[in-house]
């Protein structure tokens, strides 16, 4: 089934191949982080978006409450201090609300804000939390799959001695999101 209201294009973020003031609303899910020149990325997204209009983005809160991502870096660096420089939390300068407000902000965006969306996370048990690690892409599963096999499982111990296992296996976490909105003036 199509929908007319909704197309999709590939494009550059930070030059995007739409006309000014196009759409009612523009949002970056999930990407901002990974943009070279985010500041021209969200001057973009408000050009393209109409005067009064919405631009959205929202970003995984790596350095807290992605709590996925946070037990792992935590088990990462303590046994090996070089994987800091690995940690999307520390790589990431807006996983944090308040630069990320900023970045809107300095677009001359309005009425900017920003708010938490915590999504639960249950893993039935430690082996469905340790899985996606194993599949070597993105920063975690590289570094993962880049260890030695008695890193590995020096790794996977620690990160399970530590994350909050209930009497029946399963594993309760938080993801956050950080949301960022402004209007265009």
């Amino acid at each position: 089934m199509t929908d007319r209201r909704t197309t999709f294009q590939v494009g550059d973020a930070q030059k995007l191949p739409i006309a000014d003031a196009s759409f009612d609303a523009t949002v970056a899910g999930l990407v901002i982080n990974f943009i070279p020149d985010q500041a021209k990325a969200v001057s973009e997204m408000k050009r393209v978006t109409c005067p009064h209009g919405v631009v959205g983005a929202y970003v995984w809160d790596y350095a807290g409450e992605m709590q996925m991502m946070r037990h792992f870096w935590n088990a990462a660096v303590a046994l090996d201090p070089n994987a800091v420089s690995l940690d999307e939390g520390r790589r990431f300068p807006v996983c944090h609300p308040e630069p990320l407000a900023a970045l809107f902000q300095k677009a001359g965006l309005g009425d900017v804000t920003t708010r938490s969306i915590d999504v639960p996370t249950v893993f039935r048990n430690f082996d469905d939390y340790w899985t996606p690690f194993l599949g070597g892409q993105a920063p975690a599963p590289g570094y993962c799959m880049s260890l030695s096999q008695d890193r590995r499982v020096a790794l996977r111990d620690r990160i399970r001695a530590n994350l909050p296992i209930e009497r029946d296996g399963t594993i309760h976490l938080i993801a956050r999101a950080w949301a960022v909105r402004g209007t265009v003036q």
